[in-house]
């Protein structure tokens, strides 16, 4: 069957090679605002809403990752690149990879943020747990148990509006959509096929991200034939606004080789 894409509502600042960045559950182009600045000097950088999210429609609510990938190569045939960096955080770093894999003629390098593969027995229950929590009590009570999971303390207490902001775009976020794009990030396990990647990688995940923790990346590192693992020290999940000059920094070393 021939999957149709959705014509995702999509940006594009700066110059240089294209950089497609790929943002995770609940988030929206935005989520790339702090570091635009830094990589549109280096990049042709194209941001997107995935469908469902931000100003993007949505034809069906339970579509798949498979789907989501088709979407980013709609894109990129708009936009006329022939090959591009591609770059993704959580469930858009398990984007990315697949992208790599199913269209490597269109791939030249990638960026895997805050995302997991390898889960255990208990990984995989923790996520699930969170999950049924949010259909029992709904995702806004729930939120507040994973702000802490996101950001630093330091973080929420000294940027009240920002995290406030990210909390907003969550429930702001059609619930059906949410739901099914955090099943497909629970339900997604890469590692059977991360070896399959025959483009360099770059792992990058904070140091207190418990969900896509450095564990995970280095063992997700050693299955990626041509691959370099970054762990940023304190930072937790949601470290694309709370480290954005880090992130970036690490980002264009990376596909630049400067």
């Amino acid at each position: 069957m021939t999957i149709k894409p959705v014509d995702c509502h999509y940006s594009i600042k700066g110059s240089g090679p294209p950089l497609f960045l790929i943002h995770g559950i609940g988030a929206a182009k935005d989520a790339w605002r702090f570091m635009l600045p830094n990589l549109s000097k280096k990049f042709t950088v194209i941001t997107y809403d995935l469908r469902g999210h931000g100003q993007s429609p949505v034809t069906h609510k339970n579509f798949t990752l498979e789907e989501l990938v088709i979407d980013l190569e709609n894109i990129r045939v708009k936009t006329g690149f022939d090959k591009a960096y591609f770059a993704g955080h959580s469930l858009g770093g398990m984007i990315a990879p697949s992208y790599a894999v199913k269209f490597p003629q269109h791939t030249i390098a990638v960026g895997l943020l805050s995302t997991v593969a390898g889960r255990s027995f208990e990984d995989t229950k923790k996520v699930w747990s969170v999950i049924n929590e949010m259909e029992k009590k709904g995702v806004e009570k729930t939120l507040v148990n994973l702000t802490n999971r996101w950001f630093t303390d330091e973080f929420i207490k000294n940027h009240p509006d920002i995290v406030d902001r990210r909390l907003k775009q969550v429930v702001n976020t059609d619930t059906d959509v949410f739901l099914n794009v955090f099943k497909i990030y629970a339900k997604t396990e890469m590692f059977p096929w991360l070896k399959k990647i025959s483009k360099p990688c770059l792992l990058l995940t904070g140091e207190n991200d418990n969900g896509c923790s450095p564990k995970h990346n280095e063992i997700m590192a050693k299955e990626i034939k041509n691959s370099k693992l970054v762990v940023l020290p304190k930072y937790k999940h949601s470290f694309l606004i709370e480290a954005p000059k880090e992130v970036s920094y690490n980002l264009i070393k990376f596909f630049t080789n400067e």
